[in-house]
């Protein structure tokens, strides 16, 4: 079967049924103590002092000047074993344990790897509460259970259900599952279609969160200080970003990398590129904002429309 037939069909599990696709090799933490909720509040954009066990929420990492060091989940996975649970992109992870692990001196609070111990089984799909018996709303809620005779965490996402597994049990878990795996690249058509940006492709340590359109799932405005939230809270309340996340509908096929230019000027450089089934070749990038919804832009050998997402 050739490449794009191989890509068509497991975007049509992805789309209409569901698949599994195995993201074990995304960072993954836990922090544990009576003071890890306050400690973690301190860091992160979002209020995570506020979760209650089986819920959580998207955060960003930055730097002091409001700069994205990398994003995370943040999981309250309560009883029996009360802790929080953190998952970030692999190209994140070492910065995101460094300066958590520096900044939790003093606090009743204690950091341990998870990446190598425990696997990450993506099911996405509009079936894919059936394949675990479970409905789990909203976005981040989360409940222990089992399957293949093995314990697992179940968590809802925006495309379906995560199942967290010790990485021991990771073949019973996926046999228990019954559903077909495809390549991350498929899923990542379903990604770039929603919208949704990811660290290290189209975010990266000049990124501020706004600009990236987060501010509603990454940040809160209600909650106490943050490293960083100064110039979150000033940009939000105050200003108007110079750059935005838009989607680009490509007339051919180019690679992550390509600058996009307007007239003659450099407005942005493209970040994911796949080649959708349903809207052929398209992108998300952040670009300025002169570059807006209906602009042509040049994109090495294509041109690129601006569009507002979602695709």
């Amino acid at each position: 079967m050739a490449v794009t037939e191989r890509l068509s069909a497991s975007y049509a599990a992805l789309t209409e049924a569901c698949a599994l696709v195995d993201r074990s090799e995304r960072g993954k933490l836990a922090l544990t103590g009576p003071q890890a909720k306050e400690f973690l509040t301190g860091q992160v954009t979002n209020d995570v002092e506020s979760l209650e066990p089986g819920t959580g929420c998207y955060a960003a990492l930055l730097t002091n000047k409001g700069k994205m060091l990398g994003d995370l989940r943040v999981l309250d996975v309560g009883p029996p074993t009360p802790e929080l649970w953190l998952d970030t992109e692999r190209v994140a992870l070492q910065t995101l344990f460094d300066t958590l692990r520096r900044g939790s001196v003093g606090w009743q609070a204690e950091l341990h790897k998870r990446t190598l111990q425990q696997a990450l089984l993506s099911l996405v799909g509009p079936r894919a509460a059936e394949a675990v018996g479970v409905e789990l709303a909203p976005e981040h809620a989360n409940r222990h259970a089992e399957l293949g005779g093995a314990p697992v965490l179940l968590v809802a996402t925006d495309a379906g259900v995560d199942v967290v597994c010790a990485a021991d049990d990771a073949a019973a878990v996926r046999a228990a599952l019954a559903v077909p795996e495809v390549p991350e690249a498929a899923a990542e058509v379903v990604r770039v279609e929603s919208g949704r940006p990811r660290y290290g492709v189209d975010l990266d340590e000049t990124t501020i969160p706004q600009e990236a359109d987060l501010n509603a799932r990454a940040v809160s405005f209600t909650k106490g200080c943050y490293v960083g939230q100064e110039t979150v809270a000033r940009l939000h309340y105050k200003g108007k970003p110079n750059r935005h996340l838009r989607g680009l509908r490509l007339s051919a096929a180019v690679p992550s990398g390509t600058p996009l230019v307007l007239g003659e000027r450099q407005v942005g450089t493209l970040g994911s590129s796949v080649l959708s089934p349903r809207h052929g070749p398209i992108g998300l990038a952040i670009v300025r904002r002169e570059a807006g919804p209906g602009d042509e832009l040049a994109a090495g050998v294509a041109t690129a429309t601006v569009v507002e997402l979602p695709f």
